[in-house]
């Protein structure tokens, strides 16, 4: 969702106030560039704000800003990922249109905005397990939300968690794909599939 004033590139909007410019800012910069690649100066400089303001919101230093990116991308992503399962009562349909809608998002912008959650978490494995928990809590909210909607569609409760987590890590690895062969191609094909197995599973649910 995008609001006025915003810069696409880092996330800076000036409607919004210091401590969520900077989260956002966090989340835009280790999305491109990773954990390591980010530097608090940076930071700070795309929010608009000093670095007196940065430690006085996150007296943590860069390891509690990207826990807050790490949530703010969760946020992010369970908005969309809501809104698209809301539009579509078919499920089906729904992760085919997702499917779209990250493709839209990574050819936007040149494909360089992948997955933030993803992004943040991979440059700091094994080394800070806050940063790893949240990005653990991320995934389970997005699959929470799609579980929910195959049951809604009748999924058996032990067949949709499965599914619901399978629909998660095909979207996530198609989406990384995408990006690395600048092509739409991955997620098309992800889409694709997952409706056909969702269908299948539906079919299934109401086979005596």
């Amino acid at each position: 969702m995008r609001t006025k004033h915003r810069d696409t590139a880092t996330g800076r909007d000036d409607t919004l106030g210091t401590r969520e410019r900077v989260v956002r800012a966090t989340s835009a910069l280790m999305q491109r560039q990773g954990f390591d690649g980010t530097g608090i100066k940076q930071i700070a400089q795309e929010a608009g704000a000093t670095l007196g303001s940065v430690y006085h919101f996150f007296p943590g230093g860069k390891q509690q800003l990207a826990v807050a990116a790490v949530r703010h991308g969760d946020r992010e992503f369970a908005d969309l990922l809501r809104e698209i399962l809301d539009s579509e009562p078919d499920p089906a349909a729904a992760v085919m249109a997702c499917t779209r809608s990250l493709a839209e998002g990574l050819r936007e912008s040149d494909w360089v905005d992948g997955c933030p959650v993803t992004a943040t978490a991979l440059g700091t494995a094994g080394r800070f397990p806050d940063i790893q928990q949240a990005a653990a809590e991320a995934f389970e909210h997005w699959h929470a939300l799609v579980l929910d909607k195959l049951r809604a569609a009748g999924i058996r409760d032990e067949d949709a968690d499965d599914l619901a987590w399978t629909v998660i890590n095909t979207l996530e690895g198609a989406e990384l794909t995408a990006q690395v062969s600048r092509s739409v191609k991955p997620l098309e094909a992800a889409g694709r599939h997952l409706a056909r197995l969702i269908t299948l599973y539906q079919q299934a649910a109401t086979t005596p």
